[in-house]
This record gives C-alpha cells, structure tokens and sequence, in this order.
C-alpha cells in the first residue's frame, strides 16, 4: 500500500514514513493511492469480531510494512477493557427506535480521540523504537486532542510532545486534564488566539522541512493518516451492533469541527460499508454545513470564530477537509492544490457549488449537513435526559439535534458520542440544573498544579520553544 500527496507531489511512501511525517513535503495530505474494498462475504467474516481483531483486520489493509504478528499485537494491546471500560469497546446503546449512541468515551481522557490516540502512541513507540530514533510531536488542540495525545504518549521512550492549545477557550476540565501534567516528556502551550491560530502553527512548522527534518517534528492532528484510519474501525463496530443484513444501510450522525472524525466515515464508505447517509453536525461555528449546504468554503477569522458551549467545534479552518475535497474532485492534485494554497491565501474561501460536478459528486458520496446552537443543545441534552435517562455532553446534543433532522424510516441512525458529559459541566448544570457524574480517577483534577506556558500566536516563538526543550 502507498500513499500520495492530495497537492500532487510526485512522491509514494509507505504507511511507517508518513506515521512519523505528518503533512507531505508540498502541505497536502497523505492518501492511500486506492481505497481497498470490503465484499459482503468479508463483512459477514468480520461479523462477531473482538473490537482489536476487527481493528487488526482493517488496519492491515493499509498497513503492510509492520509485520502481521506485530500489528496484531498492537491492537490487542492497545483496545482492551481495561483501557476501554467494557468488552465491546464502543457500545451501542439505543436511545428510540432507529436512534441510536455509539459511545467512544470510555477512554482514558474521556472523549472519542482515545480510540485513534491510545493505537497512534503504540504505533509511535513500536516504529521508533524498531528504528531506534526519537520524535518531537507537535500538535493543536480545541479541547480533547490534546489530552488524549498527552495521556497516550507520557512515559513513551523516544516521544516529547509539544501540545499548542486556545489560550482560556478551553472547558475548566479540559485545561486541568491536559495541564496537570507532570510528565517531563509533554509540553503545553496556551496560544493567546483561537483554535485555528494553534493549526496555523502546526502547519507552518511542518512546511518548513529544514526544521522538521532536523528537530524530527511528527503530528498527531487529524492531518496524520494512522489517526484517522484507526477511527475508520468503529464505524465497521458500529454497523455490525445496529444490523443483521449483511447489506443494511445504517446511516451516521457525526459532531464535527476539524472533519477527521466524518472523514473516516467517508472513507468507511468508500471501502464498501454500507452507509446510506453521513449527517455533519456543526455548532454556530457554521463553515462545513455552509459548504455542504451550498459548495462555498469560507474560512473565518479569529474573530469571527464563536466561542461556544460545545468548544471542541469552534474551529474555522478544517485541516482534514482537504482529503475529502481532493475526492470529489476525483483526485485532481493540482485543483486541490489551487483551491487550499493560492486560493484560499488569496480570498479566504473558494466556491465549487457552480461545478455541475459538485451536485453530483455530494449525492454519490452522501453526505448532509446542519446546524445547532446553544438554544438546540440545552433543548437536546433535557430531552434525552428526560426521555431516555441518558445524559449528554454538548458536542454529542448537536449530534443527535441534527441527526434527526436526517432520520429516514428503516434506515438506522447512529450518532457518534464526542465525548463524557463532565467534561462540559457548566453546560450540563444550565441544562439540567445538576452536575454531571464524575469519575473518581479525575476528582478534584481543577485543583492540581499546572505545568504551561502562553505564548503569543507566533511560529518564530514556538519553534524557539520547542528547539529549546529539545536540547
């Protein structure tokens, strides 16, 4: 299996080169240069699967410079209960008939990026380790990114991560999750800026390869292949646990900011899974529904990003888009290449919606789209706590808000859980007018000393930084 650049480098690299690269040497986004394809008769094998063996067998699809056994070992270790919480791992709990939660929160950080982290830090480990190098990994996070990266790779031989974050835009939870670590080998910076100023740092570190080769800079962002292709897995669990027909159509309700999480849905799709429909849900941070809605894709800036209730989606600039784009493009590195690098640079946005393509390509790849705000979230989270006693963080609430504006008669929807709703208590509490559960393990977490550091949105002082704490 070998990936390319969605910007068209000439270049074909193997699945171990682009786990500890990141971005490709011209920006774009690695791909496989094919999606592999899942007949019914190997669904129907698949069916009744352990979560890791299910994951061994889609991985190694993609993944054909590790050797099988290793692989292998790899996803038995990495999604067991004792990380996950239950046997399943993602469980599916049915909320009314054809609704459906998939929960992904059962982590060690309490949010659905544990499930790509928790195997991204193993796989860090094991390839660095095989080649007896070290790496520094820099990251941006709205909110749950950044802790599930740190708590995966803390104590990791050979792993220093540098984790770039909102300065103040995060929850109260979130912050002391991620900065109430002591580990010496994790780094936070607040960025006095918005989420989107924090990915702007990522990606211009990462384009500058004297750098990047000489301080071994890697990434955990969703721009990272390994990450998004781990979350492809629960997509498969999810199908499995809602049908019974080896070619029932189920469709999926994703809560999206950065569009890694329904990116591996679309790629799911594109592997033979049966999904009918992927519903993108948004907060008041509308730029994905707006595209979806009408083909124009309209950055924002900083100050035009809201500060919301479900603050893991208050994100302007989806890096993972561009894999998705470079799809329905059919694949056009050069057009891709135009629309995320002189045109966007130039304008802040690009239109594809007068593209006779572009109507045709949204149904062959279903995709809709919506909206929530913080009215329809409280409205949400009461409702399925008052209904089906089931309680709901605010990312999850436009989820389900959106999901059924999309539900179809025999067509089961799942909605992805984002995350455990003490997380977002303050929310929680507006809502409901009680706190949220807590685990023991994080009681009194707010409490706990910081290690962090605020730096202005400036790449000169980050690099500095990092080059600094890499001597």
């Amino acid at each position: 299996m070998l990936y390319l650049s969605t910007r068209g480098h000439p270049d074909r690299k193997r699945f171990c080169e682009i786990l500890l690269e990141g971005l490709a040497p011209d920006g774009g986004l690695y791909l496989p240069e094919s999606y592999p394809r899942v007949d019914a008769a190997t669904l129907q094998k698949w069916r009744g699967l352990p979560y890791h063996e299910l994951a061994f067998e889609i991985l190694s699809l993609y993944i054909d410079d590790i050797p099988a056994a290793d692989l292998r070992a790899i996803c038995a270790k990495t999604y067991t209960a004792q990380v996950f919480g239950t046997k399943e791992i993602v469980p599916l709990k049915q909320l009314e008939s054809g609704l459906y939660l998939e929960a992904l929160s059962n982590g060690p950080t309490l949010a659905f990026k544990d499930m790509a982290m928790q195997l991204l830090g193993n796989l860090f480990e094991y390839e660095l380790g095989r080649r007896g190098e070290q790496l520094n990994i820099l990251g941006a996070t709205s909110g749950d990114t950044g802790s599930a990266a740190e708590y995966a790779m803390r104590g990791k031989q050979g792993i220093r991560v540098f984790m770039t974050s909102p300065h103040g835009r995060m929850s109260p939870f979130q912050q002391a999750q991620m900065f109430s670590l002591q580990d010496p080998n994790i780094h936070n910076l607040a960025i006095e800026g918005v989420f989107d100023d924090c990915q702007d740092i990522v990606k211009a570190v990462s384009n500058d390869l004297d750098f990047k080769r000489r301080l071994r800079i890697g990434t955990v962002n969703s721009i990272n292949w390994a990450r998004l292709v781990a979350q492809v897995v629960y997509y498969f669990a999810g199908w499995f646990q809602a049908t019974a027909e080896p070619g029932q159509k189920v469709s999926f309700a994703v809560p999206s900011g950065n569009f890694g999480n329904i990116c591996a849905g679309h790629v799911a799709r594109m592997m033979g899974l049966p999904i009918e429909t992927l519903v993108l849900a948004t907060n008041e941070n509308d730029v994905l529904d707006e595209f979806f809605r009408t083909g124009v894709y309209r950055v924002r800036t900083g100050a035009d990003t809201h500060e919301t209730s479900s603050p893991s989606m208050d994100i302007s600039k989806a890096s993972n888009f561009e894999r998705f784009v470079f799809d329905l493009l059919g694949r056009d590195g050069a057009r891709t290449r135009s629309l995320f690098g002189e045109e966007l640079a130039k304008a802040g946005r690009f239109d594809l919606g007068s593209d006779p393509a572009f109507a045709q390509a949204r149904r062959r790849f279903g995709f809709a789209s919506g909206k929530s705000t913080h009215a329809d979230r409280l409205a949400t989270i009461r409702d399925t706590w008052q209904r089906h006693s089931a309680m709901v963080d605010t990312h999850t609430a436009d989820g389900l808000k959106v999901a059924r504006q999309h539900a179809k008669a025999g067509v089961p929807m799942i909605v992805l859980e984002t995350a455990l709703p003490v997380k977002f208590a303050a929310a929680i509490v507006e809502a409901l007018g009680r706190e949220p559960e807590r685990p023991a393990k994080f009681d009194g977490i707010e409490k706990l000393p910081r290690r962090v550091t605020v730096l202005p949105p400036d790449v000169q002082r980050v690099k500095a930084y990092i080059e600094q704490h890499c001597a």
